[in-house]
């Protein structure tokens, strides 16, 4: 059984509806439907306030930090159809302002540094938009795939850089690796999306959900010889996805859960999954040593049933837990 590490008062106003760590599990960042993120410094298991961030004008669904390369940044999207991209030089300030959807911007995640600082976004309106920051010539390019997803998309995950051909096919190590991204949307699907020559176009369609998928998530993989996603959705599955080709993805269905399933986070070696479902409680999973089973590991519950219990996942491989309140 995994234990409850610290239970942090962050003095929102309204519900937190994501936190994340920075990529060294230094830096906290929350968010709220009180329109705030709020930054924090993590030290020996204690947290100190660091900033509130203000400039959104309704809830605030997500935030995603950048690699450390690129400085102190961080994203936040929001009800108000807008995504921020914030940066800290002695005091934290706006950086960016992307506004380009009309509806709620649901999600948003950075992707690896090999990218360059680029982020994705998904919105109420379906559309699905790319945006990354050109240094040579100081602008933010963006690209938009319009009607990614009918009703809405609900999140989106960055594939690491490498491909699996390239980390494990030695005779492919000249080949480009792509830039590839998942989402997951209210048509119940998951659609994985590649780069090609600054266009982005659809490569594959999962298809086994049958109720909107909540979230989406690409395992790192230096160290497993396939790809893998794992997704989480309203009727109350998750499915780990995997494939050794980028073209024919195989799955496997964990047993079902009590209540819709929430967020999930992978550990940063890729081998554990968090999974957070509505009555408050978080399960790590791990795949058997034989086979294609995968295995409860372990559990944490909270002490409120009604919420969804907040994942954070830091640099030494430790899963952290909040309340969502």
């Amino acid at each position: 059984m995994v234990s409850l590490m610290s239970v942090i008062d962050t003095s929102h106003d309204d519900v937190i509806h994501d936190a994340a760590v920075d990529y060294y599990g230094h830096q906290l960042a929350t968010c709220s439907s009180d329109n705030v993120v709020k930054i924090f410094h993590v030290k020996g298991g204690t947290y100190s306030h660091v900033a509130d961030l203000k400039g959104h004008f309704g809830s605030v669904w997500q935030v995603s930090w950048a690699h450390p390369k690129f400085g102190n940044i961080i994203a936040s999207c929001s009800y108000d159809k807008r995504v921020i991209v914030w940066k800290e030089n002695r005091e934290w300030t706006k950086m960016y302002e992307y506004k380009n959807h009309e509806g709620s911007v649901n999600c948003v995640s950075f992707g690896p540094p090999e990218c360059g600082l680029a982020f994705a976004c998904g919105s109420a309106d379906g559309a699905l938009s790319i945006v990354t920051f050109r240094t040579e010539h100081n602008v933010w390019e963006t690209r938009k795939i319009i009607g990614a997803h009918k009703l809405g998309v609900n999140s989106v995950s960055w594939a690491p850089y490498m491909s699996m051909q390239t980390i494990f096919n030695k005779s492919s190590q000249t080949s480009k690796p792509l830039r590839r991204i998942a989402s997951a949307g209210c048509d119940c699907l998951i659609k994985i999306w590649v780069d090609v020559k600054g266009a982005w176009e659809e490569m594959s369609q999962l298809t086994n959900h049958s109720d909107w998928i909540r979230d989406v998530a690409w395992a790192p993989s230096t160290s497993i010889p396939c790809a893998r996603i794992a997704s989480a959705s309203q009727d109350k599955k998750v499915i780990i996805w995997s494939t050794v080709d980028d073209i024919k993805w195989t799955h496997y269905e964990l047993p079902p859960f009590e209540d819709v399933v929430w967020s999930l986070s992978w550990s940063p070696t890729g081998n554990i999954l968090a999974v957070s479902d509505g009555i408050n409680k978080v399960t790590l999973w791990m795949r058997a040593s034989r086979g294609a089973e995968w295995i409860c590991v372990s559990e944490v519950e909270g002490d409120t049933p009604k919420r969804p219990l907040s994942l954070l996942c830091g640099g030494d491989d430790c899963f952290r837990t909040e309340d969502n309140h």
